[in-house]
């Protein structure tokens, strides 16, 4: 990569050992496991051993595992095929104030549907209370979704708590665990998970591959029409090389993990002391200690976060001021509103987050250029003092 990229929230780069490894299936292994024939039946064996192992990385049974094309295709899966499936055991649905704009969206959808959504607030730090989730609960309740992380701000949700809570009401539990995925130990057994999603990119494989958890027994309306692969749930022939991409990111994660764990966090800790010692009047948004062990996520009074990107994209540094997925809208993200902050103070931020292929020298740039940038931007600023 060119330059300091710290935006790996967003987009990872595929992993050269991933590309190496989907290489054989775009040209000499391009059989559709749908088909009968010798071809076929390969195709069919990789994609079942693939399903195999990738099941296995969050502890959960091979048949459990439904391939799609991507996270949002599985909170729609998760959340809508849920909804209509299991109308005639209530029509009420709950998700947190801080999701994924995704499942926002598809909250929204629901509700002109004819469904009731109630939405948890936060605390300060991006943080559900079990008992506000316990009070929204109702009879009428079939569903609680609440991501596992927040991809902006990086908290970390109690989500086996959470599902304990689900598991004793009776409620399916679903978790958009996108944005922990490679970062924490995921199980959906420990975590009583009944619908989990995951993305392939985000693990450092292929972009357009998804997955999503179904727990045994849980019950989904079909939103993909066709063939009837994948147990029926999403029809479409399989990407068999992305899949192939996603096994092998299981597997270098698996052996991985620890390490990479233990050096973002050495970044993101020596990132946050950095800007927090260096610059006046800025403040760390999310939680102090239960965050993702690559976030580093900043408000600074006087200034707005796009302009700040811009600053450091002109030094050939590359960050976000929050989720790829809503910045091209000019709102101020509705995380940030979440936590009570003002639109002025939401407008200030900006998110770094590292990634497999971050050195120490990337921090010491960032920490060598930024507090100049915040300074030249506070003067020219109307509105700081």
């Amino acid at each position: 990569m060119n330059g300091i990229y710290l935006d790996y929230q967003s987009s990872k780069p595929v992993d050269p050992r991933v590309v190496e490894a989907m290489l054989p299936y775009f040209r000499e292994k391009f059989g559709n496991p749908s088909s009968l024939h010798l071809e076929g039946d390969q195709a069919t064996e990789v994609l079942e051993n693939c399903r195999e192992d990738i099941a296995r990385f969050i502890h959960a049974d091979k048949d459990e595992i439904i391939f799609t094309s991507g996270a949002t295709e599985s909170n729609n899966l998760a959340l809508i095929g849920f909804a209509l499936r299991n109308r005639n055991k209530g029509n009420h649905i709950v998700i947190s104030e801080i999701e994924h704009i995704s499942v926002h969206n598809i909250a929204k959808f629901l509700e002109k549907s004819g469904f009731e959504v109630s939405r948890i607030p936060v605390d300060q730090y991006g943080r559900i209370s079990l008992q506000k989730l316990h009070d929204r609960i109702t009879e009428k309740t079939i569903l609680v979704s609440i991501g596992y992380a927040s991809n902006e701000i990086g908290t970390i949700q109690l989500v086996s708590e959470i599902g304990k809570l689900c598991r004793e009401k009776g409620i399916a539990f679903h978790s958009d665990a996108v944005a922990a995925e490679g970062l924490l130990p995921v199980d959906v057994t420990k975590d009583n998970l009944d619908l989990l999603t995951l993305s392939s990119n985000d693990i450092y494989g292929p972009k357009g591959l998804g997955i999503l958890y179904v727990k045994e027994g849980t019950k989904l309306n079909t939103l993909m029409i066709g063939g009837g692969q994948e147990r029926g749930l999403r029809s479409g022939t399989e990407n068999i090389p992305a899949i192939v991409g996603m096994r092998k990111t299981v597997e270098i994660m698996q052996k991985e993990m620890d390490i990479e764990v233990k050096r973002f966090t050495q970044y993101r800790d020596e990132l946050i002391r950095g800007v927090l010692e260096t610059i006046p009047k800025c403040h760390l948004n999310g939680h102090p200690q239960h965050r993702l062990p690559n976030n580093a996520h900043f408000r600074f009074d006087g200034i707005e976060g796009e302009s700040l990107l811009l600053s450091l994209k002109d030094k050939g540094i590359s960050v976000s001021t929050g989720s790829a997925c809503t910045s091209k809208t000019l709102e101020p993200s509705h995380t940030l509103i979440a936590l009570g902050l003002l639109h002025e103070e939401a407008h200030g931020s900006l998110q770094l987050t590292c990634g497999r292929f971050s050195q120490p020298k990337d921090v010491e740039k960032v920490m060598e250029v930024l507090p100049g940038v915040v300074e030249r931007l506070r003067k020219l600023s109307p509105i700081y003092r």
